[in-house]
């Protein structure tokens, strides 16, 4: 009995991240572009609760150092999924907006090693309709009294854009390298079934 259900564990184990990834996805989708998704709150607890839980059921199906390590890179490829989802949800509106004031707040990192400071530039936005308000960026897109094209989505469930912006793809590939990573970890120090139990 014991040698027919080894095998189904150690799959389950194996696919744990790539149906978690698929899981968070299609939630996080939900949220952003459903007609019926709940409230961002509920929406925001949810995808805690469940990433929290598959990591850390993860980690113990894992087990050992190679349980952390690739529940930490599981983690992170699960919130580069929300983030997927988040750049490729519809923005179905657009507004030619122009820019009141342009401000910029430095996100220093700290320690050894650790990447540069980065610059986070923030548009404050007149548009027709006052929304968006604003408009937040990495690098200088206009200067104040410019006219941006801004895409946006009506029910405010995704943050504006600005127009030919979004690129899934790149949250979507660095996702998924992690959640490959995780996965080869789970392949090779995955616990065999029963150990450690009494």
């Amino acid at each position: 009995m014991t040698e027919m259900v080894r095998p189904w564990w150690r799959t389950a184990t194996v696919a744990l991240p790539g149906l978690a990834a698929g899981a968070v996805y299609g939630g996080a989708n939900w949220c952003f572009a459903g007609s019926s998704a709940p409230s961002g709150a509920v929406a925001l607890v949810g995808g805690a609760v469940l990433v929290l839980g598959v990591c850390a059921a993860y980690s113990v199906l894992v087990g050992g150092t190679g349980g952390l390590f690739g529940a930490l890179l599981l983690a992170l490829g699960l919130l580069l999924a929300v983030a997927a989802a988040d750049q490729a949800a519809a923005r179905t509106a657009a507004a030619t907006c122009a820019v009141r004031e342009v401000r910029t707040r430095i996100q220093s990192s700290a320690g050894e090693g650790a990447p540069p400071d980065r610059t986070v530039y923030r548009f404050e936005l007149d548009c027709p309709g006052g929304y968006p308000a604003e408009l937040k960026e990495d690098r200088p897109v206009a200067e104040r009294g410019q006219r941006i094209r801004v895409a946006f989505d009506p029910a405010h469930r995704v943050s504006p854009e600005l127009q030919g912006r979004t690129r899934p793809w790149k949250a979507g590939l660095w996702g998924a390298a992690l959640l490959a990573l995780s996965t080869v970890i789970a392949w090779a120090k995955r616990r065999p079934y029963g150990e450690d139990r009494a």
